[in-house]
């Protein structure tokens, strides 16, 4: 009998998440500097490159978009966030809504130490089960916006759904999707969110 083949998994497609007050930090916390040089906005669109899939940037914020302009990396769309700005659960339905049946990997600007190795460990996870949701996990909890999340249409009609009902919490909503947590070392994953964090 002949060998059944896997089925080829959805285009990938990185989503870096810039569209947050900053609140806390009082300051852009993507502007910030880096060590590592540029800022963190920079940092984390050249680490997404890393991985050659195409890559959107989500932000309302237009120095955003002219930050990652100036790049000039030929895989990379910048997308104003329209209003109302609700949070990551919309702007993940505003996503999947744009790139359907693709697997995003979607990423925080807020966590500056991020590295190439946690992300491939992130999507080798995936690829072994890719109509799952996978989400980083740092030992104690799960970090959701750090995930790939694959947008076939009953995730993306469950996301509609919730959406439409007023839901705005993603923690909630993935209570009641089909999730994978994926452990990665968690000082590579901790999301900075105030100056004491720095």
């Amino acid at each position: 009998m002949p060998t059944l083949q896997p089925a080829p998994l959805p285009p990938l497609r990185c989503c870096l998440l810039s569209g947050g007050a900053s609140q806390r930090m009082g300051q852009d916390k993507a502007l910030l500097p880096h060590p590592a040089g540029g800022s963190w906005l920079e940092h984390t669109l050249l680490l997404l490159a890393e991985l050659e899939a195409p890559i959107t940037l989500l932000s309302r914020w237009p120095q955003h978009q002219t930050l990652a302009d100036a790049l000039q990396l030929p895989q990379l769309e910048t997308n104003a966030e329209p209003p109302p700005w609700e949070g990551p659960l919309l702007a993940l339905h505003r996503l999947m809504e744009r790139y359907p049946d693709a697997r995003l990997l979607l990423a925080p600007v807020d966590m500056p130490h991020l590295n190439t190795a946690a992300l491939r460990t992130l999507l080798a996870a995936a690829a072994m089960a890719p109509e799952r949701i996978h989400l980083a996990h740092d030992g104690a909890r799960s970090q959701p916006l750090l995930g790939i999340y694959p947008s076939p249409p009953p995730i993306r009609s469950a996301l509609a759904t919730a959406i439409s009902s007023g839901e705005r919490r993603l923690l909630r909503w993935l209570d009641g999707q089909p999730c994978n947590a994926v452990p990665l070392p968690a000082a590579a994953i901790r999301n900075v969110n105030s100056p004491a964090e720095l």
